[in-house]
């Protein structure tokens, strides 16, 4: 079975290298190996249906720096102003210039990324065949200063196919391999060891799980029916975070984002549980960083879950009132698409896990996407007519959610929604008349074309920039106005995403051991290297940035491992 040696080799070696895990990390990385006419096995614990990971269910965005749609909105970007704002929302603090600190390789990993988003990415990607929608996005638009966190400029490119556009590509060459039998799949294989031989890692050995017909993200079974060794002279670990994983996540919680909620959802499915990490570590790989993490403040209990705890995150334009769960108006930087993790620590600071959007039926329709390939059919289907359906009707997938979804609260008046708002916690702890004073006063804000409210500053600012004027930010108007199409409040849970921390990696993707010298045979990429390096993100991501973390570390993995493994 899976001991066996595959492509007729001697029985010391079953491949020149082994990948572990499929998604697109994992995928980048064997693509560039078949190039090179290596030959691979491609493990991963889950079966066929999920090949790809979480690239699949993503939105598809990536982060580019002056490219050509960027240039058809207006926008001015540079690579200047793109570093400037990536070391703005890193803060990287823990020994830049220290060979053994833990962000000394995330710098360098962040500054190869920028260059490498401001040079050859997109026309890269466009070679192979990705398309991106023109109107930019403007994602973590900042904490107010210039040279601190947040992008100056919109960067958030949606790719035309969302996520599963962004993993074909690559899918069809690793099936190409398999066809020219250079790559052999290994699924329902769990890798519980890395072989190491004389201190190098030479190899794998775990459990080989029962076959599974469970659909894309659907829990698998963990029954296991055998036991697997495979060898190969290099292994590389593309296995993804803790995203799934709620108690590693509440064991590396760091104390500056206050106490771990109590109560989570989670945004990707069950076997991202970061078992890998630990494993590798074990094999002498050193893991830096593992406080720093991602996780989102808006997300929504999805009434139709793929996975258990399945949570959808709102893509909010600027303009909801955001509100403690006591009612009391959250301050600058913590508004809907400003500061991510600002607002997260904003939040467990209440002693409560969840928080609440006011806004209108007008702003709703107009502002909100939701996260997610299966939630935006017309972009994800390519379609055109659907698309552009969203001028004049909310989209279905929004609709949906206000209509079976637990989150959401509709009313003609304000009494009436808090009185849905309080029902919906059991609770009684919005006050009418205080979260009335407030509303009534960010909207006199609104008889001017100027205001001394931050939120309101942005929204004008926001109408400024033509992408979204035409797509994401609705026209300047009252709460409690007449032209408001009704009142909406949406209850938003803490979601689960990304692991900003992981194995420390040189710029080939080579894990480091404490020593801070490459443990041989060892590779990392995607999620599970912090993206890149251990960390690339630093504290905080721009947006965009996870897909193209994949991409570009699973290149630098696949491409160094080749380079060991020749002739």
């Amino acid at each position: 079975m899976g001991g066996l040696p595959a492509f007729g080799a001697a029985a010391a070696a079953d491949a020149d290298a082994i990948v572990v895990g499929h998604g697109l990390a994992g995928l980048v990385a064997t693509a560039e190996l078949v190039a090179a006419g290596r030959k691979v096995l491609l493990l991963d614990q889950e079966n066929e249906a999920n090949l790809g990971g979480q690239a699949h269910w993503s939105f598809g965005g990536l982060f580019f720096v002056n490219s050509d749609e960027q240039r058809l909105m207006g926008v001015k970007d540079t690579y200047d102003l793109a570093w400037q704002d990536w070391l703005g929302t890193a803060g990287f603090d823990r020994g830049v210039d220290d060979p053994a600190g833990q962000d000394y390789w995330a710098y360098k990993w962040a500054q190869a990324y920028v260059q490498f988003a401001a040079g050859e990415k997109r026309s890269w990607l466009a070679g192979l065949g990705m398309q991106w929608f023109p109107m930019v996005g403007w994602a973590e638009r900042g904490g107010g200063l210039a040279d601190g966190h947040g992008n100056s400029v919109p960067r958030f490119h949606v790719t035309w196919g969302t996520g599963p556009a962004i993993v074909e590509p690559f899918e069809k060459k690793v099936r190409a391999g398999v066809a020219a039998g250079k790559v052999v799949f290994k699924f329902r294989h769990r890798v519980d060891e890395l072989i190491t031989t004389n201190g190098a890692v030479t190899g794998v050995r775990g459990k080989v799980l029962e076959a599974s017909t469970a659909a894309r993200g659907k829990p698998s079974s963990r029954t296991t029916i055998g036991d697997f060794e495979l060898k190969a002279p290099v292994v590389i670990v593309a296995s993804g975070g803790i995203g799934a994983n709620h108690d590693l996540i509440r064991q590396n919680w760091p104390g500056r984002l206050g106490k771990a909620p109590g109560n989570m959802i989670t945004g990707v499915p069950a076997h991202v549980d970061g078992r890998m990490l630990a494993i590798t570590a074990n094999a002498g790989g050193r893991i830096v960083n593992p406080d720093r993490m991602w996780h989102y403040t808006e997300g929504l209990r999805n009434w139709d879950p793929i996975w258990p705890g399945h949570g959808i995150r709102i893509l909010p334009g600027p303009s909801s009132m955001w509100f403690d769960a006591t009612g009391k108006r959250f301050r600058a930087p913590d508004w809907p698409g400003y500061d991510t993790l600002h607002t997260l620590g904003s939040i467990t600071a209440t002693g409560y896990d969840y928080s609440w959007f006011v806004t209108t039926q007008k702003i709703v329709d107009k502002e909100f996407a939701l996260s997610g390939s299966e939630q935006n059919p017309d972009l994800t289907g390519k379609n055109i007519w659907l698309l552009l359906s969203r001028v004049w009707q909310t989209p279905e997938p929004i609709q949906k959610f206000q209509t079976y979804g637990t989150d959401f609260v509709k009313a003609a008046t304000l009494p009436e929604l808090v009185t849905g708002m309080n029902r919906i916690t059991g609770t009684n702890l919005i006050n009418l008349e205080s979260l009335k004073r407030q509303i009534e006063a960010r909207d006199r804000e609104i008889d001017n074309a100027y205001s001394k409210d931050a939120q309101v500053q942005g929204i004008r600012n926001a109408l400024s920039y033509p992408g979204d004027v035409l797509g994401r930010t609705a026209s300047a108007h009252k709460i409690l106005g007449s032209d408001s199409e009704g009142l909406v409040a949406v209850r938003l849970n803490i979601l689960t995403r990304k692991t900003l921390g992981g194995l420390q990696t040189n710029l080939q993707g080579q894990v480091l051991g404490a020593s801070g010298n490459p443990v041989p045979g060892l590779y990392a990429a995607g999620e599970a290297a912090g993206f890149g390096g251990g960390g690339v993100h630093g504290y905080r991501s721009l947006e965009g940035t996870f897909l193209g973390g994949c991409l570009f570390s699973g290149r630098a993995a696949g491409r160094a491992a080749a380079a060991a493994t020749g002739g």
